[in-house]
């Protein structure tokens, strides 16, 4: 099987899942819209090019070059992506993270929990989409400290008391505005 129809399974199911949980929350726009720009050319090819089937392209194509012009190109176009929402701040003029509004924050929780069903496969266990944050040094540094704060309390729920409860969390505070 050629990696251009491998690479299109993999997002598909990718959406998919991050569809099918955004609408056990009720965030349906955010489910059909997820990802689109991954079929787009700038992004697919680079996904056919550095496919592997276990992990990211872009963490292939970053290792070969230093960098991924896919996934410059993804995060400037989708909101659910912490990295999208930086800004100057004008009392240091420097680039800062700002905390993400809430729905594109719960399509980041149920985009990371798709990543890594499909990546770990039947190898998927709950707790996986907090060790992947707690690996992942460049998103503490880079990511707001409130929405670091909730997506590992999120996270924490899903590892500790499972999907039925975090998506229960999620509906019920998360998206009610109520403090956590």
């Amino acid at each position: 099987m050629s990696n251009v129809w491998k690479h299109f399974i993999t997002i598909t199911r990718h959406r998919l899942l991050v569809r099918k949980h955004c609408f056990k929350v009720g965030l349906y726009w955010q489910g059909l819209t997820h990802d689109l720009s991954k079929y787009s050319p700038s992004e697919f090819r680079v996904g056919v090019r550095y496919y592997q089937g276990n992990r990211s392209p872009n963490t292939a194509q970053r290792e070969l070059l230093g960098y991924s012009t896919a996934w410059m190109h993804h995060k400037g176009r989708n909101r659910h992506h912490f990295e999208y929402w930086t800004d100057i701040n004008l009392a240091t003029r420097h680039y800062e993270p700002v905390d993400m509004p809430t729905k594109y924050f719960v399509e980041m929780v149920m985009d990371r929990i798709a990543a890594c069903k499909v990546y770990k496969g039947k190898d998927y266990q709950d707790g996986d989409a907090l060790q992947y944050l707690n690996r992942s040094k460049g998103d503490k540094n880079n990511m707001h400290p409130e929405t670091r704060r909730k997506l590992e309390t999120v996270l924490g729920i899903l590892a500790e008391q499972g999907e039925a409860e975090m998506f229960r969390f999620v509906r019920q505070t998360v998206l009610q505005g109520k403090p956590f």
